[in-house]
């Protein structure tokens, strides 16, 4: 078991130096047996919130939960506060969400009875002496998320609670027990009295998680996603085309586990999941040769109104629906040129190009094709480096055509060209020489050569640009295997 941190110990051996009982509790004692690193601490303890602060200065305690936050000064963000909580009990559920009466509890083992999946109802004291009145040990062992005492009553106090089980069996990798998923199935319907934050948490949550293809099948399964996402459910069992060997609810989850494969940000998670949502509703005509025009213009539009409605920002909404908005741009070398691929830029964003170039790869996958990047997608992150470049020019000097005529007293024409070219080309060969002072002097030299030798010096400059933008390009290319 991994080793309880010296500022949670700090915590337990104050509370029981004045004589009472703490112990951890719920999630951090489940990673403990599970060999993980807890990424937060809570403490329960039969010591009134008053008392608490009497012992910790300097807390925090603005709930009616009987929660005060206490400030270990730990330079460890997961330590840094330790969440301690007084034994209670709570009832009537009214809206599903919160109990409208939370009352003190006089042991642990009524604390942790409240709780709701066994392996998160089981507290630990220092000296690892274990209370498991519900054998939540058991389910650890049995990879199994089970609910505390009745499923039905479990969920009926909190209906989030059905979605959190999804989410830890997609975390932990556990199934989820018989008479569990029949009361989830049962109640599903309680879903649509949680708020829509809270079911956005808990679903970015599975879908961040390292099985989220699987949370995704289990949500559904359980008769949840209808109340979530049921614009993704209605491609279950829709059948594509030609260029297509799964549905369109397996083509879509498959992208997303490969963007969770990758370790992508939920941003292109999302996107992945969701960049085909639209296809059950423009489908025309069956078989090899049915039709999805526009599914990428609905599709964006119902992402819109899909992430408005889960309470996703404003920022998100806008880099989500952008990616399943152009996600089936056309590419073909030889084809589209430098102009199409700026305009592809431009639209997109700079910022989102390598995400829609992700969400691309994630679609590929999921339609059963070997290759996540072929030549044509690498040539194309090569033409979008390249036409974000810009080129080698005058314009990088510190002295411009206006100046070159100020200096030397002369009118517009070839010779201030020429002047700039070798310029340059001088600069190019040693960056220092780009100087207000070397340039002018320099140019006053220039300005000696008779206009033939001034043309070959300029011409031969112009010669090595080119190379430096030849010997340039060519790394670029090589960077992509083009």
């Amino acid at each position: 078991m991994k080793v309880i941190p010296k500022e949670v110990k700090s915590v337990i051996s104050e509370l029981e130096k004045q004589g009472f009982e703490a112990y951890i509790v719920g999630g951090c004692v489940r990673d403990l047996f599970l060999e993980k690193e807890p990424k937060d601490w809570d403490v329960a303890t039969n010591a009134k919130p008053k008392e608490i602060q009497k012992i910790f200065p300097e807390n925090f305690y603005e709930n009616t939960f009987f929660t005060v936050t206490v400030q270990t000064k730990s330079k460890d963000a997961a330590l840094e506060h330790i969440e301690i909580t007084t034994y209670r009990t709570e009832f009537e559920y009214g809206d599903r969400r919160r109990p409208e009466k939370v009352e003190y509890a006089k042991t642990i083992e009524e604390d942790l009875s409240r709780r709701d999946f066994t392996i998160n109802a089981i507290a630990l004291d220092l000296k690892r002496k274990v209370i498991d009145p519900f054998e939540g040990q058991k389910d650890l062992k049995a990879k199994q998320i089970r609910a505390v005492g009745n499923a039905e009553e479990r969920f009926g106090e909190d209906a989030l609670r059905m979605m959190r089980a999804v989410r830890l069996s997609s975390q932990l990798g556990f199934a989820i027990e018989g008479k569990t998923k029949k009361a989830i199935q049962k109640n599903s319907v309680l879903l649509k009295e949680i708020s829509q934050e809270r079911i956005r948490d808990e679903l970015v949550k599975i879908i961040m998680s390292e099985r989220a293809m699987e949370g995704i099948e289990i949500l559904r399964e359980l008769k949840l996603l209808q109340y979530i996402l049921p614009e993704l459910e209605e491609g279950h069992g829709v059948s594509q085309n030609k260029h297509h060997i799964y549905t369109v609810w397996e083509h879509n989850v498959l992208a997303l586990k490969y963007a969770t494969d990758q370790n992508w940000d939920y941003i292109v998670r999302i996107a992945s999941l969701l960049h085909d949502v639209a296809k059950p509703r423009v489908k025309r005509g069956e078989g090899k040769n049915a039709t999805f025009h526009g599914h990428e213009v609905v599709g964006a539009r119902m992402v819109r109104e899909i992430l408005n409605r889960l309470k996703f920002s404003k920022k998100e909404i806008e880099r989500i629906s952008k990616l399943v908005r152009f996600h089936l741009f056309y590419y073909n070398v030889d084809e589209v040129k430098e102009s199409s691929v700026r305009r592809l830029v431009r639209n997109i964003g700079a910022e989102n190009v390598e995400d829609l170039l992700k969400v691309r790869m994630a679609d590929r996958i999921g339609s059963g094709v070997p290759k996540a990047e072929p030549y044509k997608l690498r040539h194309l992150r090569y033409i979008i480096e390249k036409a974000a470049r810009d080129p080698i020019s005058p314009k990088e000097l510190k002295l411009n055509g206006t100046d070159i005529m100020k200096i030397l007293n002369i009118s517009s024409g070839a010779r201030v060209g020429h002047v700039l070219n070798v310029l340059l080309e001088e600069v190019l060969d040693d960056p220092k020489k780009n100087t207000k002072a070397y340039l002018q002097k320099r140019a006053e030299e220039l300005h000696e050569f008779k206009d033939k030798k001034l043309e070959q010096a300029a011409s031969s400059a112009k010669k090595q640009v080119e190379s430096v933008e030849t010997k340039r390009d060519n790394m670029t290319k090589k960077k992509y295997w083009i």
